[in-house]
């Protein structure tokens, strides 16, 4: 029926107010090694995760009570005392065929997003590129075509030449590289890599990014970092 997943097995949380959907999920990934938490709420799904953190995250937007873009956004700022990764990669699904769903989806933190009706192979397809790109972060090392950026030497390589970049330029040039295929907002990255919280009004993002993306270019790797308008910031993966 599918191309089964990696060998590792893991967990995934399926929120969705469809009760033949999540039986649907239940009965059918575990044959591709998820297991499945369900919820039919966002407020089930946060109780799920404050006791057994999942691997991903497969949400719908059209939830009761919270909306699912309400508790995509609750997921990634995450707290001290909550027991999930706040950076969990995250599927949202959505049945509204308006164009702004994606558009809100990812704004608020998700890594991908399914139309639904959807084929169940491309939600599997989706949800194992979502895993191998954590799985692969794990290392400390992630490559992006001629990109390498290992995290724990701060090492920076483009077609086997080293790269040398500010603190900064390093910082943001991780963040971007924790998840290749996400476009990471202004306001994550402000967060992440300057401290910054809340909503603020500055070019400091901008103005790192130019200057990461002249020294990548200097090396063979021109646009790589890209500029989505209106969104933020993302590695491209195919260039």
């Amino acid at each position: 029926m599918c191309s089964r997943l990696a060998a590792e097995t893991g967990s995934a949380l399926v929120v969705d107010d469809d009760p033949s959907l999540i039986g649907f999920l239940s009965d059918n990934l575990p044959a591709d090694r998820l297991q499945v938490l369900a919820a039919e709420s966002a407020e089930d799904a946060l109780r799920i995760l404050g006791r057994v953190p999942a691997d991903v995250a497969l949400i719908d937007l059209a939830l009761p009570g919270m909306s699912g873009l309400e508790l995509i956004e609750a997921v990634r700022k995450g707290g001290p005392d909550d027991a999930w990764e706040p950076s969990m990669p995250i599927l949202a699904l959505s049945g509204r065929g308006d164009p702004h769903s994606p558009i809100r989806a990812l704004r608020r933190g998700a890594d991908d997003f399914l139309a639904k009706p959807f084929h169940y192979p491309e939600l599997v397809a989706r949800v194992e590129a979502l895993l191998r790109r954590v799985r692969g972060m794990a290392t400390g090392i992630v490559q992006i075509g001629p990109l390498v950026v290992d995290r724990r030497a701060r090492r920076v390589t483009v077609n086997g030449e080293p790269v040398r970049l500010a603190g900064k330029e390093f910082a943001l040039l991780a963040a971007l590289a924790r998840d290749p295929q996400r476009v990471l907002t202004k306001e994550e990255l402000l967060r992440d890599v300057w401290g910054y919280i809340g909503r603020a009004r500055t070019r400091t993002v901008d103005s790192h990014a130019s200057r990461l993306r002249c020294k990548l270019a200097e090396h063979g790797a021109p646009g790589l970092v890209a500029n989505v308008w209106g969104l933020g910031y993302r590695l491209l993966a195919d260039a």
